[in-house]
This record gives C-alpha cells, structure tokens and sequence, in this order.
C-alpha cells in the first residue's frame, strides 16, 4: 500500500480496462461509497505536474517489467485516484462495506467478495499506515489505511468501520488527530483485533442450503432426485468459537 504498488494496480487496472481504467475505478469506489463520487480536477493537475516522485517510480517499476505501456496514461490513472473527492462520511461507509463482508450496508450491494476483503484487510494490517503500520496494529488493533490527504480508513470485521479525516500529519504522513480518535475509540470499546473474548455471541460463520454444498461422491439419480425436491428443507448452520448449550 505504498506508492509502487499503487502504480503498479494502477498498470494492472489499465492492462484490463485501457482507456476507461479510471472510470472503472471510479465506478468501483461509489459503489463503495454507496453515491456516485467525482474528481477534483485542480488537485489532478496539480498531481501530473509535481509528481516526479512517482514518475521516477513508474519509470524504475517499467525497467524491471513490473509495468508495461504507457507510463503518462499509468501515471493518470494514479493521479486520478489521489483526486477522488470524498467526505468523511464516505470513507466510514466504505470502511462499513469491508467490515460488512464486502457488502454496502446502506445500498445493500455486494460491492466484493468476502475472499478479496479478507486479502484486503490482511494488507490494511501489514502495511496501511505506512512506517507505523505495526505501531498501529500494536496500539489500535484495526485494518486501516491512510492517506496523505489527512483520511483515515479503518475496518473491524463483522463490527465496524471508522472514517476519520483530518489534514495535519505527523512524520508518517498519517493524521495526527485521526490516530488519536482512532487509539481512543480502541481503547474505550476494546476494539482490538487481538483482545477478543472467549464468549463468543455470534459463532455462525457460513449459512447455506444442502441444495448449493458441493460433494466429492457421484449421485445416483434417484438420489439426486431427492435432493432437487428437497434441499430447500436442510439448511447447514457452520459455527466456530467457544460455543456452549444450555
């Protein structure tokens, strides 16, 4: 979640889409936010003109073949993704949409799937906060990234996201003050991805009828005939966690 790989997904993206790369990923993030979102066009060009950073970056990225093509129309699509306009609200929402398993809670979309959420969040916790990535898993406890913009994104699964946005940043290039809220709100909820109880109150991970569940044995006809007829009365229920019956 560094510069290079954000160059690099943005190369990715452009391989498959080609010249509607950036509305594809325009389109993906208001899906995310639940509302059509835009870009601010002064900080785009602002970004094309002071971004030798990252020119250099996606130049030394070509060299070693970890991109190909065009690096202005790359480089574009990066630069439109650092313009994105969003509120805070909007980060909280999409938070809310990987917290949900990858579903908009307010739109009721399924935006992605939980396996590209997991694989998200994982990076979110390994590398989000840039150089204090593992302070802040240490301190706060949540998959979150950050943005030099001053916004905070952060996702507890199956519990909730948190949106935070403040301009002024520490050494890092992370919101001062979002880290606080964020290490307060921890702290006072006992969010901590690492400090859950024992007594687990929802342990249903997976709920599905026998009709969809795969096997590894062929079904005779007759049996299958049942199955077709009568799936929809056998549910499976698959728990996990400290579970106890009364």
């Amino acid at each position: 979640m560094v510069n290079a790989g954000a160059i690099t997904c943005s190369g990715l993206i452009y391989d498959t889409e080609g010249d509607d790369a950036l509305v594809a990923i325009l389109t993906m993030l208001s899906r995310f936010a639940g509302r059509k979102l835009g870009m601010d066009e002064q900080v785009f060009a602002s970004e094309r003109a002071t971004g030798d950073r990252n020119r250099a970056i996606a130049y030394l990225l070509r060299n070693h073949g970890v991109i190909k093509g065009d690096v202005d129309a790359i480089l574009d699509i990066y630069f439109g993704q650092c313009s994105v306009l969003v509120t805070a609200r909007d980060i909280a929402v999409m938070a809310a949409t990987l917290a949900n398993r990858g579903r908009n809670p307010l739109s009721g979309e399924q935006v992605i799937s939980p396996y590209a959420v997991a694989r998200t969040l994982s990076v979110m916790t390994s590398s989000g906060m840039y150089d204090y990535a593992g302070e802040w898993i240490y301190r706060v406890g949540i998959p979150a990234k950050s943005g030099v913009g001053g916004g905070i994104i952060a996702a507890l699964p199956s519990q909730l996201g948190l949106g935070t946005y403040s301009p002024r940043l520490d050494k890092h290039g992370n919101s001062v003050r979002g880290l606080k809220v964020c290490e307060a709100l921890s702290a006072h909820f006992d969010l901590h991805l690492f400090n859950r109880s024992g007594n687990v109150k929802n342990g249903i991970i997976a709920e599905y009828d026998i009709g969809g569940a795969s096997s590894r044995r062929s079904r005779q006809p007759l049996e299958q005939k049942i199955l077709d007829e009568h799936h929809r009365y056998c549910h499976v229920y698959e728990l996990t966690g400290a579970l106890s019956f009364a």
